[in-house]
């Protein structure tokens, strides 16, 4: 277990201050993770299958504040540590699979400027990962020649290891252009020519908006639009694993915004691309790829409006006849969160106790008897069993800290037992949950 009390500040303050606000912190996450154990052991086996040449597709479901971001960002983590590119986006109106205004566009756009690796791992990777490579292949080549790095043989044995990495990409779909303009950036980095190489990053980030202007700049005839922009993806993440990578998860997130386009016609496309995506991954057109998605239950379910409303992708997903709450199949494409136990969620305010005193150096003066009273509190309101999201949870404890530390003479009796805290605790448990509770507090 990770040690909160050494936790730097700076991670401190970035958790503590991404909680408040009820966003995911992107660093950080290993100090306050609980629970999920099951979920994310059956993602990283989808990671071993990726990392081998084979493709994943993963929907993580849950309500607003349920811990689906959280888990995207920690699985993040996760493979950034094993070796992997990531590349994360969330949809918006101006952010989609498919659209008539580059809204798919925009989000390849914002994939590409958000890919990351374990030593950047803030995103705008691109130029990093390239230029590695350019060295990487040179420091090979120079190892098995042993020639100096004067010798104009290398640059011809460097070539060579180029061209083994353009061809395999060219065989792909695309893959003869995405091919010429790799050899093209390399020869603008042995050349020492910046402004080459920043127009090859331009057109990978999808930034020329007209074929006439790409092929004046680099001689290619062709640009990332909002129909092709996913095969892109598949090329860089067999790049990747050329490169030396393991290679390349994508994280998309609020799909929630494709159940909300009010037009009929324009949500279904964006269904049909996501149809698209899935059955490349699935079906072994994909390599070296993994995508996870995340949506509410009612952006999968709604048959109205929700992924459930596109047929072809309703009877792949749909949970078959044995599975239910606490039972999950977590090998199926679809994963749906269980909300955290009042065990775990006492694990994480433990966690989060110690690392805000350790930011404000107040001390801790909430103590396990005060964590399991507080529990006992949030999961006793009405309706908790069923709609209790640990983003609610958290906003309450870390105010609740924050009010003991700006106030020393306060009492955490006293707050726990106001009636703007307590005012559904005597409704909303059951004599067997009060036992419970009662139970989980010694």
């Amino acid at each position: 277990m990770t040690d909160n009390k050494r936790v730097p500040k700076r991670i401190s303050q970035a958790v503590i201050n991404s909680l408040k606000g009820g966003v995911v912190p992107r660093i950080g996450l290993p100090y306050i993770a609980v629970g999920r154990r099951s979920e994310i052991e059956a993602l990283l086996r989808d990671v071993d299958v990726i990392a081998e040449g084979g493709a994943s597709f993963r929907f993580i479901v849950g309500r607003y504040g349920s811990g689906k971001s959280f888990l995207i960002q920690t699985i993040r983590g996760y493979v950034m540590d094993r070796g992997f590119i990531v590349a994360d986006a969330d949809l918006s109106p101006e952010r989609r699979l498919q659209g008539t205004r580059g809204q798919g566009l925009a989000t390849y756009r914002e994939l590409i400027s958000n890919l990351s690796t374990k030593t950047k791992p803030e995103g705008g990777a691109l130029t990093l990962i390239l230029d590695r490579w350019i060295s990487a292949v040179q420091t090979e080549a120079a190892q098995e020649t042993g020639l100096s790095p004067d010798d104009p043989a290398l640059a011809i044995a460097a070539e060579r290891k180029i061209y083994a990495v353009t061809s395999s990409i060219s065989e792909l779909v695309h893959g003869f252009e995405f091919a010429k303009l790799l050899t093209a950036y390399y020869h603008a980095a042995v050349d020492g020519d910046d402004e080459t190489k920043a127009k090859v990053v331009r057109w990978f980030r999808g930034e020329y908006t007209l074929k006439r202007e790409a092929k004046e700049a680099l001689g290619v005839n062709i640009i990332v639009t909002d129909d092709d922009w996913y095969d892109y993806l598949k090329l860089f993440a067999v790049f990747f694993r050329l490169a030396g990578y393991a290679g390349m998860m994508i994280f998309i997130d609020e799909l929630v915004n494709i159940y909300k386009i009010p037009n009929t016609v324009t949500r279904q496309y964006n269904y049909e691309k996501l149809l698209t995506m899935y059955n490349d991954t699935l079906q072994g057109r994909a390599r070296y790829l993994g995508i996870v998605m995340g949506a509410t239950p009612q952006a999968l379910e709604d048959k109205r409006r929700g992924i459930y409303s596109y047929e072809a992708l309703r009877s792949r997903l749909a949970e078959g006849r044995f599975s239910r709450p606490g039972a999950r199949d977590l090998l199926a494409p679809v994963i749906r969160l269980e909300p955290l136990t009042a065990e775990e969620m006492l694990v994480l305010c433990e966690k989060l106790a110690d690392m805000h005193a350790g930011l404000y150096g107040c001390g801790r003066t909430v103590t396990t008897d005060d964590l399991a009273a507080f529990i006992q509190i949030e999961y006793g309101r009405i309706g908790a069993d069923r709609n209790i999201t640990p983003r609610e949870v958290i906003r309450d404890f870390i105010e609740l800290l924050d009010l003991l530390c700006q106030n020393p003479g306060m009492d955490i009796a006293s707050l726990l037992s106001s009636d703007e805290f307590a005012y559904t605790k005597s409704e909303a448990v059951s004599d067997d949950a009060e036992q419970g509770f009662a139970e989980f507090a010694i």
